[in-house]
């Protein structure tokens, strides 16, 4: 392990390091503050002095919305709605408004709607789930007198095009007979016409920026169907058919638009949401790098000795400008080596991974269990943060 530059005050003989902690969720065990937190107990038992600056990260998936509110702290209220989940079956979302110089900007993690951390909808039909509930979510919002709208995309377990979306926020599918079909992959097969004589007019003037790091296209071998079914529960036998009830809905909802952006990038971002987003008139931005600055990693990086982060699992994906690879970015430009310590490492990145993270560790320290492991994530997490700090303490500065 290499050492950075050395920033560390001192107390007489002792130095006192100063460490950033910016780690994301580890998804279905710890909130990113949760992973903070652990870190530190780790951190302390080596350092009690330390000098601790804890800067929870997320990258527009699970954890974004806790990551911003955590950030912006008494600027911001949380609330949370039922809404239809991707299955149908109602779920409690959370959601937040910050306060932007007097304009009230709504926060959506599609997570909290349709994450695939949602055991209900997991164990529902693939083909047949929906995004409904995030449209009834943005219109509840429009109804509180919010028309800024950041949207973190990531995590979902729908692969619907945002055909729900549009549905939740008064759009009508119709078949050729006039009667509605289902905003799902499956559904989406018998597709004739889109109505969008009620959509809510109040979209129409929200300013929607979406979070989001997946470049990919709706459609096709790079699309959502394609690279992200499978990890969603879509049958291989069924990926063909719901590209092509996806491209064919696609092509529907173009012309009713009047736009053409099925082929851009992120279009394919949480199984198509972003599409739908797009058509609504949505920009886009890098979800962690959006995180950093509301954090202000950088300032909290300035002077520091060392950063740590991580996430649930890192492999080649990490590499796409997920979370902990901004982190690193970031502090390479301040000077500070980055380490990172998740739930597990894929041993088949790490050559990858090496070349931008100063060491890189996964947490168990025998064989485990998935569910031991996220049971005990906090008591693992800070075992190996301590012992990643004594090794870091032995380096001579």
């Amino acid at each position: 392990m290499t050492a950075g530059k050395v920033n560390s005050a001192r107390h007489g003989d002792n130095p006192v390091v100063n460490i950033v902690l910016a780690p994301d969720s580890f998804k279905g065990s710890l909130s990113a503050p949760e992973a903070c937190a652990a870190m530190e107990t780790g951190l302390r038992r080596v350092w009690p002095d330390a000098g601790v600056r804890a800067r929870p990260m997320a990258d527009g998936g699970e954890g974004t919305l806790d990551a911003i509110l955590h950030a912006v702290g008494t600027r911001a209220i949380r609330a949370s709605m039922q809404v239809p989940g991707a299955s149908g079956a109602p779920v409690e979302a959370a959601y937040g408004i910050v306060d932007e110089g007097g304009v009230p900007v709504g926060i959506i993690e599609i997570a909290q709607v349709v994450g695939i951390t949602d055991p209900v909808a997991m164990q529902s039909d693939a083909g047949s789930r929906d995004t409904i509930g995030v449209g009834v979510l943005m219109r509840a919002l429009l109804d509180r007198g919010v028309r800024d709208l950041r949207i973190g995309l990531g995590g979902s377990s729908t692969s619907d095009g945002g055909a729900g979306l549009l549905v939740g926020l008064g759009a009508r599918l119709l078949d050729h007979a006039g009667r509605d079909v289902e905003p799902t992959p499956r559904g989406l097969a018998t597709l004739a016409r889109i109505d969008l004589g009620g959509v809510d007019a109040r979209v129409r003037d929200a300013r929607i920026l979406v979070l989001s790091d997946v470049d990919n296209p709706l459609c096709g071998a790079q699309g959502a169907m394609t690279v992200f079914g499978p990890q969603k529960g879509v049958a291989a036998a069924d990926i063909a058919a719901f590209d092509a009830s996806l491209a064919h809905y696609a092509g529907l909802a173009e012309r009713a638009f009047g736009r053409s952006v099925a082929g851009n990038a992120g279009a394919g971002s949480a199984g198509g949401l972003g599409f739908a987003l797009q058509l609504l008139g949505a920009s886009s931005a890098s979800g962690a790098e959006v995180v950093a600055g509301v954090i202000a990693l950088d300032v909290a990086l300035a002077g520091a000795d060392w950063a740590i982060t991580g996430e649930g699992r890192s492999d080649g994906q990490t590499l796409r400008h997920k979370g902990p690879f901004v982190v690193a970015q970031h502090a390479r430009r301040c000077g500070v080596p980055a380490t990172l310590v998740s739930g597990s490492v894929d041993a088949a990145a790490l050559g990858d991974l090496g070349r931008v993270f100063t060491g890189c560790f996964g947490l168990p320290n025998g064989p485990m269990t998935l569910q031991d492991c996220v049971v005990h994530a906090a008591a693992l997490l800070a075992d190996r943060t301590e012992q990643v700090a004594r090794v870091w303490s032995a380096v001579p500065r």
